[in-house]
């Protein structure tokens, strides 16, 4: 199988449309009879972003295997490409959020961009900029400049939905333009190991390459989730994707709006899941938790009251807190629960680890 993010591809393909539920399914959970209604709704806020990005003749013969960097071949490429610049194409989607032009993406869509231009659905291309991007929760932040008021769409609560949940996902697969299809939240919370954060929805709905950025809305055509990878054998959808929740969106969108970047808090511990519990394995001896008394072996209960039940529960709750802000840690030790305050530090960007 291959975890994939699916936005630097330009394959030419059939879009999938998928049609409404059936009738039968009518009493399900805001199934309407067609979708066109909303697909009119929701679909001019939908965008495809085109990025290029330059790399040098270095940056290809990175990409050599080094089994072949000092042979024949491996000189011949440097002769020919070593000082030559290539622009790469690649795109994705994403989807206006306020009607000024600011838009929401992947990160992995616009990381490496030198050049950004999003074409909306009446046809107008205009460049966009970048206003924030978050590596580990995968989004980004865009906007485009224009004197008009743009469509746009609204948040859902992901916390909300509920597998079986019919879900409409948009965007540009293949490059083709602005294209939906249906299906439903097959399972929450999934973590495909590729961040501290994962906490995916999936999906059983077609999403192919090039819709990643794109919004997944439910029936009342909020946003409640965002496409971010597809598993395939091909690279291609074979009907399961993965969707970031709303609310962890919503929240980095908020501040990178504010700040243009995210500060995340951490305890500086390493944690285990093991013994029915969150048991601290090591400490950062000047981290805010050794400071504050906790020690190895501590199994974390809660975090202000909000009971932990995994390592990645816990990582959340704290990233979420404000560095300098306080925090309630309830852990058991040797058989008795206590609670300590902790002051939580700002978190290292390659720290893993709560």
């Amino acid at each position: 199988m291959v975890w994939q993010r699916f936005s630097h591809s330009l394959v030419l393909s059939l879009a999938l449309l998928i049609g409404a539920c059936s009738p039968q399914s009518a009493n399900a959970r805001g199934a309407p009879d067609s979708l066109a209604p909303l697909v009119k709704k929701v679909l001019p806020a939908v965008v495809n972003i085109a990025v290029t990005e330059t790399m040098s003749g270095g940056d290809m013969l990175s990409e050599l295997p080094p089994e072949l960097r000092d042979t024949p071949l491996g000189r011949e490429f440097r002769r020919r490409f070593g000082n030559r610049r290539e622009q790469v194409a690649g795109a994705g989607s994403g989807f206006i959020i306020d009607s000024s032009g600011i838009i929401v993406t992947n990160n992995h869509v616009v990381d490496h961009a030198d050049k950004i231009i999003v074409s909306l659905t009446d046809g107008r291309r205009l460049p966009a900029t970048v206003l924030g991007r978050d590596e580990l929760t995968d989004i980004a932040v865009i906007k485009v400049e224009t004197k008009d008021s743009l469509p746009s769409v609204t948040w859902g609560d992901s916390r909300r939905a509920e597998v079986g949940d019919w879900i409409m996902a948009a965007g540009n697969p293949f490059g083709l333009g602005g294209s939906v299809s249906v299906g439903i939240i097959s399972a929450e919370g999934r973590d495909l190991g590729s961040g501290p954060f994962d906490n995916f929805l999936q999906l059983d709905a077609p999403i192919n390459p090039g819709n990643s950025g794109g919004p997944v809305f439910n029936m009342e055509g909020q946003v409640i989730g965002v496409s971010s990878v597809i598993v395939s054998p091909t690279g291609a959808s074979v009907g399961i994707g993965f969707a970031i929740p709303s609310e962890a969106v919503s929240r980095t969108v908020t501040q990178l709006l504010s700040k243009g970047t995210i500060e995340r808090g951490w305890l500086g511990v390493s944690v285990e899941d093991r013994d029915g519990g969150v048991t601290i394995a090591t400490l950062d001896r000047t981290g805010p938790a050794a400071k504050a008394g906790i020690r190895a072996g501590d199994v974390v209960i809660a975090i202000n009251g909000d009971k932990i039940e995994s390592s990645r529960g816990l990582i959340r709750a704290v990233a979420v807190v404000a560095p300098g802000n306080s925090v309630r840690v309830m852990i058991r030790r040797q058989g008795h629960e206590m609670e300590i305050p902790v002051n939580v530090g700002r978190r290292p960007t390659e720290q893993q680890a709560g």
